[in-house]
């Protein structure tokens, strides 16, 4: 008997399709954006910390008073006054043209997905490999699985990639006869960890990549939302050969404007730009005036105070909640910026297994198993602090400490830990280093 598909082009699709799969934290929107349900899941900034009515001011005069080239095409590498808005930004973390950082060698992209991208589909061909933190953005690992990459994680402690891991991972895959096409890393208040590579690490990271020629992709839309002091200098801060620098303003202004940009060494501009004209003509005209327009007339820099501070007492609240609440066994990273905490959850529970409890006592988190390419990571859960109020958070961390102690009891009742779950809890992040709570 031949077995049937509700896809009636299932034989038709190319194969980099057969690689695509729906990220987690996208299948959790419909549910996780109910009222009655405390999302802990996204990674939403806190519009409403904007002055809302001085932003839609604006926006109206730019399609009122601005209109004929606001709302028309606009050039494939961005316009000029926005890359130089850009550059006024990264001189912030120390990215000036003292490092040769110049508005001629950044592209404008839509939002920090269509950099990552770009990266792809210039450097990596089927089969290629990347390496990456592990856990890494979701996001990332759909953009290098839909170019049949293969990511080979690089295990993390608190203070980030782990040196000595990273040079054991490319010679391993030189003895494999893979191709490592480049590291991807997000250095500072990582995502969904939370946690920021130390100084030291920053420089012993660059020097292995350098001596092994490997390209760094250095992912970095969070640097700048540091709660109690500035983070360390970003990587093309310290090198500028090699290391392509991606950021966006959807943390730290709009996300729904989409706009962000890459720092690209100087003979790969001109190849991003085709690339990002092939896929979408031109960035939005509209949106690059609104972020130039944002950022030369408004106090963006006091902008940015305002977001600390709430996000630093959210993730406050967060903290205080998880040290209150939360079942003997649990650990969590304490992140000094950024937007996530990375909890270990107690022995024998698995994040992806008890998600359709939480939902049902209305709270929703990611499982960690997004976060890894292989899938594993069930041990862990992503927790958001950004978007919801402090009682909210500490109202949704209650429900899921109740959610896991009914696992825990169900555990006590029908039996121990499973050799996967072991299996488990030994990779990656609970190797053995420091402490994280």
């Amino acid at each position: 008997m031949t077995g049937t598909t509700l896809d009636d082009y299932t034989d038709r699709y190319a194969r980099r399709v057969r690689g695509m799969t729906a990220s987690e934290i996208r299948a959790l929107f419909a549910v996780a954006s109910r009222p009655e349900v405390v999302s802990l899941a996204g990674g939403a900034p806190y519009i409403a910390a904007l002055p809302l009515d001085a932003v839609g001011e604006m926006l109206g005069r730019l399609g009122a008073e601005h209109g004929s080239t606001t709302l028309q095409y606009g050039i494939g590498q961005g316009t000029l006054e926005l890359r130089e808005r850009i550059c006024e930004v990264m001189a912030l973390s120390g990215i000036d043209a003292a490092c040769g950082a110049s508005p001629e060698d950044v592209v404008v992209t839509v939002g920090g997905q269509q950099a990552l991208d770009l990266v792809a589909r210039l450097f990596l061909d089927p089969g290629d490999v990347v390496l990456a933190e592990g856990p890494t953005y979701v996001g990332a690992l759909g953009v290098f699985q839909a170019a049949q990459a293969q990511v080979v994680h690089v295990p993390m402690d608190d203070d980030g990639l782990i040196p000595a891991a990273l040079e054991l991972a490319i010679a391993e895959q030189a003895r494999a006869g893979r191709r490592v096409k480049f590291l991807y890393t997000i250095p500072t208040f990582q995502n969904p960890t939370g946690v920021t590579l130390t100084e030291q690490r920053r420089e012993q990271v660059l020097d292995i990549c350098e001596r092994a020629g490997l390209l760094v992709v250095e992912d970095d839309p969070y640097g700048q939302l540091g709660f109690e002091s500035e983070a360390p200098a970003p990587l093309r801060a310290r090198r500028r050969d090699g290391v392509f620098y991606l950021s966006t303003f959807s943390k730290t202004f709009a996300p729904g404007l989409r706009v962000g940009w890459i720092l690209a060494p100087h003979a790969v501009r001109d190849k991003l730009v085709i690339a990002s004209e092939a896929q979408i003509l031109c960035p939005s005209a509209y949106a690059q005036a609104a972020v130039s327009t944002y950022l030369g007339t408004m106090p963006w820099r006091e902008q940015l105070k305002v977001y600390r501070e709430v996000y630093r007492e959210r993730r406050d609240a967060m903290l205080a909640a998880l040290d209150d609440l939360m079942p003997a066994g649990t650990r969590w990273t304490v992140p000094g910026g950024g937007l996530f905490v990375w909890a270990t959850l107690p022995d024998g529970l698995d994040s992806k297994a008890m998600m359709p409890r939480a939902i049902a006592a209305r709270v929703a988190y990611v499982p960690g198993t997004g976060f890894y390419a292989d899938g594993s990571g069930n041990c862990h859960m992503r927790l958001n602090f950004s978007f919801p109020s402090p009682e909210r958070i500490r109202e949704g961390v209650r429900r899921l400490a109740s959610v896991m102690e009914q696992d825990i009891a169900m555990r006590r009742v029908f039996g121990a830990v499973s050799g996967s779950d072991a299996r488990q809890r030994r990779a990656g992040w609970d190797a053995p280093g420091p402490d994280l709570a």
